[in-house]
């Protein structure tokens, strides 16, 4: 951090420290800045940015701390840097690993600053909002079909651990680069190191790592950096929004780590908390961050959040405030991974307000709707099916289950991001084969067919 002190001029200090308490520093101070503004201690050779986050009285605030506190004590001085914290943009910030103030992770040189944007940017007019109402194509059947994208909208991916969050959100990222030709922003928020070295390493393989920019506040970190890193990839997605005018998608893995290191500012502040233990401003907190996520008619901010469901429990608090924010909800389901569905999203539990008749077209609406039927159908009978058989059933329910189980196959797809480990080939299906296709299972078109002919492939003009 040794360069950011050279870009502050030489200033009187507004206070002193008064208190160290892990990452909680009080500060006595005046005047007193105001909530959000960014403070730094001089310290040998580096300094530690500190950010405001309450006043206790007429002369004192509690700041939390941005880095490691190790070096601060009590006396040491507190100079302000005079607004929020900013970062340093510009169009060299793709291809690049940064961490929350912009500085290199990935050995490069600091980045050549063309600007610098402050976190907390001004909220944005909503009569200057654009780009609403039109569908993102994705390539993967299942998501077009059943929950579709929203052209800057948000979306999130909802699972617990080991359901193909990341896998699918490093597809998304393919799927803006090669279909779009858009840019991506990455930001890992409690990432683990070795999760971001695998990621690293799988756009680099890929040929998208120039498409992309990636910013991480790693597990080990302040909560403050896990707190704030989600600002700082919105403050760039914007910037890449404004200067490119083109497709951004703007990925934050992991949102829930984003409402745990809330929680722990609160903890830290002395907040009593509220529901399940979740702090008193989670409500706030997950707004601010949502509502930063706006398109204009020069470009749109397409967002995917992975979401992490504690104990597959959808009803929980975080995940209930996250979901009401979002445009599209992708749930990913454990009982469909250890089927060997892949993607592992459950289509009945799935939704998108862009599965609309007047949004998406008769046809492609009633092809979502007979699908839909037809899996439902298929799920209540499956008690029925594994006591008694299939013989059992009507012809009619067999007919429907034997169709869903082709279509529950045909939503499964290889890859691409996956291709290295499965030997499998990635598969990128048009909307208009998903449509096609699903309309003529339903029709009964490839009922002589096998169900394993409907697995793993791409469009079934390819597999026949």
């Amino acid at each position: 951090m040794a360069e950011h002190a050279e870009r502050v001029p030489a200033i009187p200090p507004i206070g002193v420290i008064t208190e160290v308490q892990g990452p909680v520093v009080v500060i006595r101070c005046s005047p007193l800045p105001p909530l959000g503004r960014a403070l730094y201690c001089r310290l040998a050779g580096s300094r530690c940015v500190l950010e405001v986050h309450q006043h206790l009285d007429c002369d004192r605030v509690r700041a939390i701390a941005l880095q490691d506190t190790a070096g601060l004590s009590r006396g040491l001085r507190v100079y302000d840097q005079g607004g929020p914290l900013k970062v340093p943009v510009g169009k060299a910030c793709l291809g690049r690993v940064l961490n929350l103030f912009g500085d290199p992770l990935d050995g490069q040189p600091p980045m050549v600053a063309e600007q610098w944007r402050a976190l907390h940017g001004e909220p944005s007019l909503l009569a200057s909002g654009g780009q609403g109402g039109q569908m993102l194509e994705s390539g993967i059947k299942v998501i077009d079909l059943l929950c579709p994208f929203v052209r800057g909208g948000k979306t999130g991916l909802f699972g617990g651990a080991g359901v193909g969050k990341t896998v699918l959100v490093m597809e998304f990222m393919r799927a803006i680069a090669q279909i779009h030709r858009g840019v991506s922003v990455f930001a890992g928020v409690g990432e683990r190191i070795r999760e971001a070295h695998e990621l690293w390493h799988e756009l680099e393989d890929s040929g998208m790592r120039n498409r992309a920019l990636m910013l991480f506040g790693q597990m080990d970190e302040s909560p403050g950096v896990r707190f704030r890193v989600a600002l700082t990839g919105i403050t760039y997605a914007e910037y890449l929004r404004d200067e490119l005018a083109t497709e951004v998608l703007f990925v934050v893995d992991n949102v829930f780590r984003f409402v745990q290191a809330g929680s722990e500012i609160s903890s830290l502040l002395g907040r009593m908390p509220a529901t399940v233990g979740y702090q008193p401003t989670l409500s706030s907190e997950v707004a601010e961050l949502e509502e930063r996520i706006f398109s204009t008619p020069k470009g749109a901010i397409t967002s995917v959040q992975a979401v992490y469901v504690p104990a597959d429990d959808m009803s929980d608090p975080a995940v209930s405030t996250i979901l009401s924010h979002l445009d599209s909800s992708v749930i990913l389901s454990r009982q469909q991974a250890s089927r060997g569905i892949y993607p592992a999203v459950d289509p009945l539990l799935s939704s998108s307000r862009m599965l609309d008749r007047h949004l998406l077209g008769d046809r492609h609406y009633r092809v979502a709707e007979g699908v839909r039927e037809h899996l439902a159908r298929y799920k209540e009978l499956e008690d029925i099916i594994s006591m008694l058989g299939i013989e059992e059933l009507s012809p009619s329910d067999r007919r429907i289950v034997l169709r869903a189980r082709r279509i529950q196959k045909y939503l499964t797809q290889p890859l691409w991001v996956t291709a290295p480990h499965t030997g499998i080939a990635g598969q990128s299906v048009a909307l208009v084969d998903t449509i096609r296709d699903c309309d003529a299972l339903l029709c009964g078109r490839y009922d002589e067919w096998d169900e394993s002919r409907c697995y793993m492939r791409g469009a079934l003009e390819e597999a026949s």
